[in-house]
């Protein structure tokens, strides 16, 4: 093992300080001609997700990733959480990458124009995943005290998923305890979100240990749960040596077996109308995260499925009345004929557009070559002007960029991007020029 080795193992360390302390070592050896760092892309992402809700990447190890990826940007999008937050913060500062900080969420939409309708949410209707970005770092701790008690909520909602799903597995013998199996494999004890993909992993490690990977699985998978596999999903868990096999394990049964232990979300779900609300009162960008009808999923956990493409026209206006600044979409995941109707809906709303390619498995590469498609030059921009307000309204929350001072500043909101983007890069360039990194 080299140098290099061992602190790049250590990026994924139990201990926060720790994990930053092995990103320092690997500055040292970048600084010492030891190790390259990767030449830029031109790629940005800004819906990374960690430890703090479920990944194989600690917020460190993310920016890492990410920087080695070619990014000189890196976005945290947890769900339910921005526990990892204040590390990846720290991680772009050593590491020489711009960051933006941002939380994901369910709510309800209940008594809207939405009740009933299957809106983002491949689980349940009348329920929509949202984000906030773009929060200033003196407000991470009302973000916390929002969001805890929703978290609280969803606890005890997994529980009784995790009774659900124990009868699904009992035929083979096997049970999970959520104290023992669930809560372990989180970070629950340092608030992080603990997700239905945790329920289904510590499922993945109950199998594994019962079944040896190959065929003793994909029979099982078949005969006793009663799944269809894929040819790729076949081909993917017939092979014992393959090095992403727990995470393919998991893509199977997140697509095919959440429907038969889900509970409806509720308690755990704020209102649709009042994320915009809470957003503006911190400073930070409301985004309703675009998903678009579903052919094959780009992460292998998603079934095709129809979402809210049947009534868009209605949806983005409707988003804009509610307060929401911004629309945040995948240019990998949707066909060009939906992105143009989506970025042609948001322009006449007056809507932001903001990009993030969806990371919570080790084989999602952090890069996605379709932004830096021509007709998506505006969503490298946002990235810049999420960092730039970020960082302007961590300082002045008055400078937030959707604030009345820089809405009557910049009415335009294309025309505020460019302003706070502008600012970042600048002030990325004179950071990473006094570290000393190219």
């Amino acid at each position: 093992m080299t140098e290099y080795d061992v602190h790049f193992e250590g990026l994924n360390a139990p201990c926060s300080s720790q994990r930053l302390e092995h990103l320092r070592e690997i500055i040292r050896l970048v600084k010492a001609g030891e190790v390259k760092l990767a030449e830029p892309t031109g790629h940005v992402n800004n819906h990374i997700h960690t430890i703090y809700s479920f990944s194989p990447y600690s917020p460190t190890k993310a920016v890492w990733c990410a920087r080695q990826s070619g990014l000189l940007t890196a976005g945290i999008t947890d769900h339910d959480s921005v526990s990892g937050a204040a590390e990846f913060i720290e991680a772009g500062k050593i590491a020489g990458v711009a960051t933006t900080v941002a939380m994901e969420l369910r709510c309800s939409a209940k008594g809207t124009e939405l009740e009933g309708k299957r809106i983002n949410n491949p689980d349940q209707k009348s329920c929509a995943y949202v984000a906030i970005h773009g929060i200033p770092h003196q407000k991470l701790e009302e973000v916390d005290a929002f969001i805890a008690p929703y978290r609280k909520a969803r606890g005890t909602r997994n529980r009784k998923m995790l009774a659900n799903l124990n009868k699904v597995l009992a035929p083979a013998g096997i049970f999970l305890d959520y104290d023992k199996d669930v809560l372990p494999i989180s970070m629950d004890a340092e608030g992080g979100g603990v997700t239905e993909r945790h329920l289904l992993f510590a499922a993945v490690n109950k199998i594994t240990a019962k079944f040896p990977k190959g065929k003793a699985v994909t029979d099982y998978l078949r005969n006793t749960l009663g799944l269809k596999l894929s040819a790729k999903a076949e081909s993917q868990l017939s092979d014992p040596s393959n090095v992403y096999y727990d995470y393919d394990l998991l893509g199977v049964l997140k697509g095919e077996l959440v429907e038969r232990f889900y509970v409806d979300a509720d308690e755990e779900c704020p209102h649709i109308t009042e994320v915009p609300e809470f957003a503006a009162k911190i400073g930070a960008v409301s985004a309703y995260a675009y998903l678009g009808d579903v052919g094959d999923s780009l992460t292998g956990d998603k079934r095709a499925q129809k979402f809210e493409d049947d009534y868009l026209d209605e949806l983005i206006p409707l988003l804009a009345k509610w307060g929401f600044n911004a629309v945040a979409y995948m240019p990998s995941r949707n066909t060009m004929v939906q992105l143009n109707r989506l970025m042609d809906l948001c322009d006449k709303n007056g809507l932001f557009q903001i990009s993030g390619e969806d990371i919570n498995s080790p084989r999602q590469t952090f890069t996605c070559d379709a932004i830096l498609k021509p007709e998506f030059s505006h969503l490298i921009t946002a990235t810049w002007a999420l960092i730039g307000t970020e960082q302007e309204a961590s300082e002045h929350l008055e400078n937030a960029m959707f604030g009345e001072k820089m809405k009557e500043l910049y009415p335009d909101v294309n025309e505020r991007a460019r302003f706070f983007a502008e600012l970042a890069e600048k002030s990325y360039k004179k950071r990473v020029s006094e570290m000393h990194l190219k």
